[in-house]
């Protein structure tokens, strides 16, 4: 089983002990038929996670049925603040998953009692680096098949994708963007040319010159945490990459949202 890291946070002292009782009972006494002792008849596990994106890796990882904590209507994840009810959703989870800027993650376990492995995700759409966590969480879920599976098909896609925007470069070169430091990945689908990074604090003065001196053609921004136009006055046209995934959190999605997105704004 691949190494995960246990975090563990004073449980929430505003709940009330009845309610986490009760939420805690949910499901204690139900028999587990699986295999592997966790989940459902299924044989795998019951999974939670924090948000969709974290979802999405479970997702492809194997794991069919995700509970997902934070609504989708919520833009900015970290500042979603958990209500007593979510605590019903982490009593019978055998893993619990979310990312370390998420603050509430630990509390929402401890708060419920619950006996779930808490385990941290690399929230990085970086393509090795997610195919990498897909791969481990599937070793962890006991769904390594599935998980390959779906490696293969994104090996396949990304490779479709990259080359569906590189036939789409001005001129037949690369296009030169600076990036919002966890948007990088885009510019490596695309293949462009990152000739400066900034974030995740909001641009400087200092910075808005000598990114405005490297004249890019893009600004590749992240939609999450967005300061509004980047380079106002430098003629660079500026996209909002999505990291999350829509609802049916297929984490390919935001992929083939990305290459469509940078191919439009390379068109004109």
């Amino acid at each position: 089983m691949a190494q995960y890291r246990r975090v563990r946070i004073p449980s929430l002292l505003a709940l009330s002990a009845g309610l986490v009782l009760a939420v805690t009972g949910c499901g204690s006494d139900k028999k587990d038929d699986s295999p592997s002792g966790k989940g459902g008849g299924s044989g795998t596990p019951k999974v939670v996670a924090t948000t969709a994106w974290e979802g999405a890796f479970a997702k492809a990882a194997g794991i069919k049925d995700v509970k997902v904590i934070v609504p989708q209507s919520v833009h900015h994840a970290p500042d979603y603040d958990p209500k007593p009810s979510d605590l019903a959703a982490v009593a019978g989870a055998d893993f619990v998953l979310y990312a370390p800027f998420e603050p509430y993650a630990s509390k929402i376990k401890d708060a419920a009692g619950s006996k779930a492995e808490l385990v941290e995700v690399n929230l990085d759409n970086d393509a090795d680096k997610a195919v990498a966590e897909v791969v481990r969480l599937g070793k962890m879920f006991g769904t390594q098949a599935a998980a390959a599976q779906w490696k293969t098909s994104f090996d396949a896609e990304y490779g479709r994708l990259q080359q569906d925007v590189k036939s789409a470069w001005p001129g037949g070169k690369a296009p030169v963007v600076v990036a919002q430091v966890f948007s990088t990945w885009s510019a490596k689908l695309a293949g462009a040319d990152v000739v400066g990074t900034y974030g995740p604090e909001a641009v400087t003065a200092q910075q808005l010159a000598g990114l405005s001196k490297k004249k890019p053609a893009l600004v590749l921004d992240n939609a999450h945490m967005s300061t509004g136009k980047v380079l106002p006055d430098s003629g660079a046209k500026q996209i909002e990459i999505v990291n999350y995934p829509d609802r049916d959190m297929d984490l390919l999605g935001v992929y083939r949202k990305a290459a469509a997105d940078v191919k439009q704004a390379m068109a004109g």
